[in-house]
Formats: C-alpha cells, structure tokens, sequence
C-alpha cells in the first residue's frame, strides 16, 4: 500500500487521537467499576510468593508483560518475563514451585501459553491470568482470573489490540502499587533498585560520596597571614577556606563573599589574620550526611560551599554546588 503524504487528513488524525483517548479511558474506568475480590485474591498470592512472579504473554500482550515484570521488580516484588515460545523449548526450567505465574493473553487462547499450562498445573505453581476471555483455556487453568475484557478496540477496525494491552497494562500498574503498599515499600526501596536514576542519586548519594577531601581542602590556622589565605584559596579552588586549629576542629570559614564584603569596607587586608577575617561557627555537615542534605542547608542559607565535618567537628572535607552538579544532585 502506497501512501501519499500530501492526501494527509489532520483533521481526521486529531479526531481519531481524542476518540483513542475516550476508548481506553472508558476501558480503564471499567475495570475500577468491577475490580473486587479476584484482584485482592491474587495480590495474596503474589505476597505470599517466595520466589518471583513469572509474568508470560504472547506478541502485544507480552510486551505488556515485559513492561509489569519490570515495574513489578522496581516496587519490590522480584518478577521476570518468561516468553511461552521459548518456554516449551527449555525455559520452563526458569520455574519453579516457589514462583507464581501471570500469564497475559486478551483471548485467553494464545497457542503458545496454552501449550504450558497442563505443565504448569503438574509443578503446582499458582497460575493468575489477565484476560479478556473468562470462559477461555486460560481462565479455566487459573487460580484466579481477572477480567481485562474491553468493550471495544480503539482501532477504527477493532483489530489491533489498544484498548485491550491498556487494560492490562492498568491492572498490571495496580498490582504492582497494591503490593508495594502492603510490603510498606519506600522511596528509599525504589531508590536501591534504581541508582542510576535521579532519585537513587538523591536517596544514596552520601556527603563523603562527593566531597573534597585531603589535600584538596583548603584550610589555614587562625594566625595566618591575610596573603596566605588567599593562596590556599586560590590554589584548591573551592572558593572558601576552612580555618582550623591544632586538633583541626572548625573554628570560621571564608569566602569569596567575605572578601568582597570587606574590600567594600576599606579595611587594610594586608595586616590581618585568617582569624581577623574569618566567619566564626560557620554551618557544616556531617560526612554521613545525604548529599540532598547538604543542598537543602546552601540553599536555606544562601551559600554555595559548606564544609564537612565528624562527630566531634573536626574537619573531613568540602565542597560546593559545582561538586554536587557534577555528581548530578542538583
């Protein structure tokens, strides 16, 4: 079939794209209004299951299956995709008696599913389906069925599953939030299983993770001469520098700000001390602070370094906004 993209009707694509939306919203507040027991029976299972929920599917219904074994395993139900071809050629043995099986299929007659349940039934392990055919092959095998039937595609020619693959995509997204709420799952869990994301960042980046230390800190002694304060500074580049004393404890920091601040007041630099200079109890964070901790007190206070420091004050290490940019923090 050859297409001529000058005979485009943008009208007609808007008008299928709104009745698209109205179809597999209704298809969705459906399933709200016959949602009930089935549901809770098979998040019992799924709680109750001591290995992984085995998700299964053929063609659109398993890349639905792909995408719930996923977000299931995210929220802190341990799952996979098993694909029921490939099942019948050694990857049954990818199951076991500890598992639970959800098997998607919107006719409930897929071949290839069918072909595994009588073996699934000999393991004993609970099968859950999702399916629009509550007198199917599937629906008769299962444990517990839940009911994904549409009242009609949102293909204009009611063939290509959409409305049906939202369905179960939403039951699937229902699942997996009925079972993280009862395992009391948090964002600190979702944090763990996602560390490349901005929240796992946020939730498992620690202070000690990104912040300057050893010689990469600048740090004086009280007497320091005013000129030896702004090499250190100038030569670790944090724009700041810790003043400590013997034992290394944080006595006052200064910054780029404070200079500036006094070269406005006239005042001869040239014959003061780090200690004559320096802002007395600055704020400090702890080494095994979050790292988000740390952005909340700079932003709170209007600063962009901050030192860090033990349980006794004395100083770990430093840093700044760029270096919590860098580790992507902020």
């Amino acid at each position: 079939m050859i297409f001529n993209a000058e005979n485009f009707d943008a009208g007609q694509a808007l008008a299928l794209a709104r009745k698209t939306f109205e179809i597999e919203a209704a298809a969705v507040r459906a399933l709200a209004n016959r949602v009930g027991g089935e549901f809770t029976q098979a998040a019992r299972l799924m709680l109750a299951c001591r290995g992984h929920v085995v998700v299964m599917g053929m063609g659109k219904s398993g890349h639905i299956g792909r995408k719930i074994a996923a977000t299931l395993a995210s929220t802190g139900t341990p799952a996979l995709f098993v694909h029921p071809g490939e099942a019948s050629h050694g990857d049954l043995g990818m199951i076991t008696v500890l598992d639970v099986v959800l098997a998607i299929s919107n006719s409930g007659e897929s071949e290839e599913l069918i072909a595994i349940l009588p073996v699934l039934s000999r393991l004993g392990v609970p099968l859950v389906a999702i399916t629009g055919g509550l007198q199917s092959t599937l629906a008769k095998h299962a444990r517990v069925t839940l009911d994904s039937s549409v009242a009609k595609e949102a293909c204009p020619l009611n063939l290509a599953p959409t409305a049906s693959t939202t369905a179960q995509l939403a039951l699937g997204d229902a699942l997996a939030v009925a079972l993280l709420d009862a395992r009391g799952f948090k964002e600190e869990d979702f944090a763990r299983s996602h560390p490349g994301g901005a929240l796992g960042r946020k939730l498992l980046t620690h202070v000690s993770d990104v912040m300057r230390s050893g010689s990469a800190v600048p740090q004086v002694r009280p007497a320091t001469p005013f000129t030896e304060l702004m090499r250190e500074m100038s030569a670790k580049g944090l724009g700041a520098s810790a003043v400590v004393d013997e034992s290394r404890r944080v006595l006052g920091i200064f910054t780029d700000g404070d200079l500036r601040r006094l070269v406005e007041t006239g005042v001869d630099l040239r014959s003061s001390t780090a200690g004559d200079v320096m802002h007395a109890h600055p704020r400090t964070v702890r080494t095994d602070s979050l790292a988000v901790e740390a952005v909340a007190l700079m932003e709170q206070h209007s600063i962009t370094s901050v030192l860090v420091v033990d349980e006794v004050g004395v100083l770990c290490g430093a840093l700044n906004t760029n270096d919590l940019m860098r580790a992507k923090v902020i």
